[in-house]
């Protein structure tokens, strides 16, 4: 080969650099398209992790996210959610948050969820994602400071609210001042021999705790006595819980035939009314039978607000030992809440 076909050094040296010039465009372009699509992977990523978020908070159980569901509302607390607005508005101040991790109104939901459905602690905890002692603080915090807060609902009338709110079935009965009842409520067997003895119930063959309950003719818990183990009589219970206090002269009081009160009560000008019973014979007179029916059909009423209060399940549970000294709050809570509601007595 001649010299002249020869390429020289500097036409060489020429060719290369623009070749990977060019390689080095292409590469460049195929990089801007990469980099492109992975800021729009990132966007869009971005906004999916915030959606999740979103959704996520959404889905979380709390107050907010269930008070529009009103049935099922109801179904967990026993109460309408303008009810659940007056109590958050009541109790503000008065109690502490415990966890910081959920709202005052949880804390709330927390202890209505409690009373009416009376789910264990493990379960709470579960569903607002928090540990099962603090479940037990929240209760142990609020429920005696709830008692004290909503006492005030449980309210003796005076003669005159009960004359003006007194039902149509009370026609045969208008100095009726009050309607009364014993109620019991299970407890777990005492490691405590003299506990143990002393709440002992004949009646339902179990150790409860016992409580004098009164209602207006209108259906209202009027009274509810402090707890008393099951053991007490019904006579004891109201000669010893305060109530006698609180009748005038001229009253007449509502029992069942357990209540041996007549002269209790006629010291103080007040009649009993019970169900007449043979005492000796053979069958009641007309005017004795037909008394007894009226009788009956207007003392049930305390049975049907009894029942109504109990629809707040705890008071049907088997209350461990280590919780019954909270028992008369939670009673005072669920009166009171139950008076919130609609009366039984039309």
């Amino acid at each position: 080969m001649s010299e002249e076909q020869l390429p020289s050094a500097t036409e060489e040296e020429d060719v290369v650099p623009i070749a990977e010039y060019n390689a080095l465009r292409v590469s460049h372009g195929r990089l801007q398209e990469e980099c492109a699509n992975l800021h729009r992977d990132v966007i869009r990523l971005t906004a999916e992790n915030e959606r999740l978020k979103e959704d996520l908070k959404v889905s979380r159980f709390c107050y907010s996210t269930i008070k529009s569901d009103i049935a099922q509302f109801i179904f967990l607390t026993g109460l309408q959610t303008i009810v659940f607005d007056w109590l958050i508005q009541k109790l503000s101040g008065t109690v502490d948050v415990v966890c910081n991790k959920i709202s005052f109104q949880d804390h709330l939901l927390v202890v209505l969820m409690k009373l009416k459905i009376s789910f264990s602690n493990k379960y709470l905890a579960y569903k607002f994602n928090v540990s099962n002692s603090t479940i037990s603080k929240i209760c142990r915090t609020w429920i005696p400071t709830m008692a004290i807060v909503l006492k005030p609902l449980i309210k003796w009338p005076s003669k005159g609210a009960v004359l003006k709110s007194l039902p149509k079935s009370f026609k045969n009965f208008k100095r009726c001042r009050c309607i009364i009842d014993c109620t019991e409520i299970f407890i777990d067997r005492p490691t405590n021999l003299t506990a143990r003895a002393q709440t002992w119930s004949n009646y339902k063959h179990n150790n409860t705790i016992k409580y004098l309950i009164g209602i207006s003719p209108a259906g209202a818990i009027t009274f509810i006595s402090g707890g008393w183990g099951g053991r007490v009589s019904d006579k004891q219970i109201t000669k010893e819980s305060g109530f006698l206090s609180l009748l005038e002269q001229n009253d007449d009081i509502l029992a069942d035939r357990g209540f041996l009160i007549r002269d209790d009560l006629a010291a103080l000008g007040v009649t009993l009314r019970i169900p007449s019973f043979t005492k000796g014979k053979k069958q009641l007179g007309a005017h004795e039978v037909d008394r007894s029916r009226q009788l009956s059909r207007v003392r049930i009423h305390v049975e049907r607000v009894i029942g109504r209060w109990k629809t707040f399940k705890i008071l049907q549970t088997v209350i461990p030992v280590s919780q019954v000294d909270l028992l008369d709050d939670i009673v005072v809570v669920c009166a009171a809440l139950t008076n919130l509601c609609n009366s039984v007595v039309q």
